[in-house]
């Protein structure tokens, strides 16, 4: 493996999720008592526990091909790299956007990296993938 990545959900917006969860959790323990609310409490606490899990976003990069999330190509089928600053990465998925391009983005994380497909087979112009270290992904791809 050359380079792994995993971009999380930070903890503020799990805060604010949880904190929205309990106001429910503190509607249904007054509506119908603490039996009730304990068993709500804990659905949601498992609720934001999967909240979290499957927001993940993973990079890997590998010495045959480049994986984000469940998508993932051979790194012979990529032609250029190039990373975005946080306005650039918002143009590209607002007004810029090329409905074929493949989006792996969160938005808590601001900068990235668009990754041009050279692929006959394949109708998705580019990859504009969210990192935390663009500059890394980026050598890892151009070992290549």
């Amino acid at each position: 493996m050359r380079y792994r990545e995993v971009i999380r959900m930070p903890l503020w917006l799990l805060a604010i999720i949880y904190f929205f969860l309990l106001s429910l959790v503190l509607s249904i323990g007054a509506a119908l008592g603490n039996t009730a609310a304990i068993v709500s409490l804990l659905a949601t606490t498992a609720l934001l526990v999967l909240i979290a899990l499957k927001s993940a976003l993973r990079i890997e990069i590998n010495d045959e091909e480049l994986r984000v999330g469940r998508a993932h190509i051979e790194l012979k089928f990529v032609s250029s790299i190039q990373t975005l600053t946080a306005s650039e990465m918002a143009s590209l998925r607002t007004r810029d956007a090329n409905p074929a391009a493949f989006l792996a983005i969160r938005f808590w994380s601001p900068a990235g990296v668009r990754v041009v497909i050279n692929d006959s087979r394949d109708s998705t112009p580019y990859w504009l993938v969210t990192s935390k270290n663009p500059r890394a992904l980026i050598k890892a791809l151009e070992l290549n």
